[in-house]
């Protein structure tokens, strides 16, 4: 981060929402005592599960990854997403951050998420949009940089970034694979964030912030927003 960025980014979002912390709070509206909470791709630490201790009947975690420091009162599972062990109709919530963008065989995830959610079960899930200048540039970068480059821009461990896939990053494919798994789309949103991948320059940061201000203000740019927030409902009556 350099002095320009970091100038700009006190000064022109100080007061900003995070798009996690929407996310987050939109699971917190959704959540109940007496429900199942499943983190689908929770993290290594179960760092957002963990927020929701005892706040949930059940909270359950499921990663590719070893866990690590997980506390006591989670569930955890390492298994593909595609193939969760818990029974048919057994979780109220789902919740997922950072993880549909890769998702190279999405049909059977939703599917899979069909299965386990209890009628009128919901699932929230915060991801990258297909059409944000940062999905543009990452598509057209190969995997195989992404980890070092991730590194350089944010800091974060080369182990904790994995490839990139895109398939249900837009209203389309979200529409489409839901009808298929016989899921509902209750709501979608799109979700502005500061530049953080251009951090590293207070100039380029300085155009991504007039560029983000420009999206945000106008609803007809919506599509171009950095995230999309969606939740799906499974059909039936609720808890």
């Amino acid at each position: 981060m350099t002095k320009l960025a970091d100038t700009l980014h006190r000064k022109y979002y100080a007061d900003s929402v995070h798009p996690y912390r929407v996310y987050e709070e939109h699971v917190e509206k959704l959540l109940t005592p007496d429900a199942t909470l499943l983190d689908a791709g929770c993290g290594r630490t179960v760092p957002v599960l963990r927020k929701f201790l005892g706040r949930a009947k059940t909270l359950i975690g499921v990663e590719l990854v070893s866990f690590t420091d997980v506390p006591p009162g989670i569930e955890t599972h390492n298994a593909d997403l595609a193939r969760i062990p818990v029974p048919d109709a057994s979780v109220d919530l789902i919740m997922s951050r950072s993880v549909f963008e890769h998702l190279t065989d999405p049909a059977s995830v939703y599917r899979e998420f069909a299965r386990i959610l209890r009628p009128g079960g919901e699932v929230v899930f915060l991801t990258a949009n297909m059409w944000d200048y940062g999905t543009v540039v990452a598509r057209l970068v190969p995997n195989r940089f992404h980890a070092r480059i991730v590194k350089m821009v944010e800091g974060r461990e080369e182990e904790d970034t994995f490839p990139t896939a895109y398939r249900t990053n837009t209203r389309g494919d979200v529409e489409r694979l839901a009808a298929e798994a016989g899921l509902e789309i209750a709501s979608f949103e799109y979700l502005s964030q500061y530049p953080n991948y251009l951090m590293f320059n207070g100039v380029l940061f300085f155009v991504g912030t007039c560029y983000e201000k420009l999206i945000s203000r106008f609803e007809a740019l919506r599509f171009l927003r950095g995230w999309i927030l969606v939740t799906l409902r499974k059909p039936g009556r609720p808890r």
